[in-house]
């Protein structure tokens, strides 16, 4: 019996149904833009294996800092004892969130830094004796993870809907439209007036999963002030969008506004392993500063601030704040730019949109756009064929190459996008 069969007999894996005959592909060994196959292909990554890889694969900086660390200190219990990867990382991180935010709590992925900072927000209110703060707000369409909380704030769709019974109300706001901004102010301040929102919680400028849906700095400026005069907690989850993303470090430095709490995971391991994040103000920790034990954050998990993850962190962050990446990120930024005036006009494009190292567009189909429109079953493979990873979401296309990407590499990847569509 080979490797993929062995798969196939002992492995369950993530949004795949488990009747199509679908075959995985066996990857051997990963380097810069590309997975190496068992049959002898080169496959170029153009979705950075799904937004967490920034520096290319198997980075030499990243994997000697994870084997220097796993040879020194693996693992330890984070509550009560501490290490100088966690520390190190704490402080590199607050060198580049706003200046607003004080403390970092570690967690284990994106879903859970979400989860943790939805606990922090409900705990604060409790903690100040207030029992009209339950509600949150949160924005249709949307995707935090898919642990209970995260669900609960995220789209009430075919993901979620077996768990829709179990799932705490959320007001949802309409994403946001050209020409309908003040009608969807208007009806976040009603909401926020009421005296009962504890928490607004969205993915800054980008839906990621929604179908890399992008709305205005300026609208979410509006909306953070309102809540922030009505003593609403801010919740970014810059999961997707944080560490260049978006042209900048984070996607809330295009705001004047800044949230109060930050969530991160990703990129921040440069897409080694899992670590999350949930940064937040000093503010949002004065409510647990008590001798009542009842008013500590009792979260945690086995592996929180695991070393080797944070010592990969620590290696990928110092690439990051180099100049070369940086120049790699406005780089990219323009190239994207540049492709998406080329492609815009094109008869099979109904949308398409740039922000950053972001691009997506929407094909035109005879079905709504979805993440289950059925044209995808065709667009992967399209791509695959052509030994270019491109995963649709939907009839939503989308490029988001690692920062170390050259250009006749993404030219290949914008050539295939547009062989495609010229075979519609």
């Amino acid at each position: 019996m080979n490797w993929l069969e062995r798969d196939s007999e002992s492995i369950w894996h993530p949004f795949t149904q488990l009747v199509n005959g679908f075959e995985h592909i066996m990857v051997e060994k990963a380097e810069g833009m590309y997975l190496h196959t068992s049959d002898g292909r080169k496959i170029m990554d153009a979705i950075s294996s799904w937004w967490v890889n920034l520096h290319g694969h198997s980075h030499p900086k990243i994997a000697e800092a994870v084997a220097k660390q796993a040879q020194n200190l693996e693992h330890v219990i984070f509550a009560g004892f501490t290490h100088q990867p966690a520390i190190e990382l704490a402080e590199k991180l607050l060198s580049i969130l706003p200046e607003n935010q004080s403390k970092i709590f570690y967690s284990d992925n994106g879903s859970t830094a979400n989860e943790v900072a939805l606990k922090i927000a409900f705990q604060y209110w409790y903690n100040k004796g207030n029992e009209e703060r339950k509600k949150v707000i949160a924005f249709e369409g949307a995707y935090h993870g898919d642990t209970f909380g995260a669900m609960s704030v995220g789209d009430r769709g075919p993901f979620s809907a077996p768990f829709s019974p179990f799932l705490f109300e959320v007001e949802f706001l309409p994403m946001p439209t050209q020409g309908k901004d003040d009608e969807l102010i208007q009806q976040f301040y009603q909401l926020v007036d009421s005296g009962q929102v504890a928490a607004f919680i969205f993915e800054p400028l980008v839906l990621g999963s929604a179908g890399m849906k992008m709305y205005s700095a300026e609208l979410l400026d509006k909306l953070i002030n309102i809540a922030q005069e009505h003593d609403v907690i801010c919740i970014a989850d810059e999961v997707f969008t944080g560490f260049g993303r978006t042209g900048k470090y984070f996607a809330s430095d295009y705001l004047g506004n800044k949230p109060d709490i930050f969530c991160l995971s990703k990129g921040l391991t440069g897409g080694t392993m899992a670590l999350g994040v949930t940064s937040c103000t000093a503010k949002i920790m004065d409510p647990y500063k008590s001798t009542d034990i009842m008013k500590t954050f009792f979260h945690g998990h086995s592996f929180t601030a695991n070393p080797i993850a944070c010592a990969a962190s620590i290696a990928s962050f110092d690439l990051l704040t180099e100049d070369y990446t940086r120049n790699q990120i406005l780089k990219i930024s323009q190239w994207q730019s540049d492709f998406n005036a080329q492609i815009s006009k094109h008869p099979k494009v109904l949308n398409s949109r740039v922000l950053g190292t972001i691009f997506a567009l929407e094909l035109k189909t005879d079905s709504d756009t979805s993440y289950v429109n059925e044209v995808r079953h065709k667009l992967y493979p399209f791509f695959l064929e052509r030994d270019i990873l491109l995963r649709p979401l939907g009839n939503v296309i989308y490029i988001l190459p690692p920062y170390i990407i050259k250009k006749e590499e993404i030219d290949m990847v914008y050539e295939a996008v547009e062989e495609m569509l010229d075979s519609l």
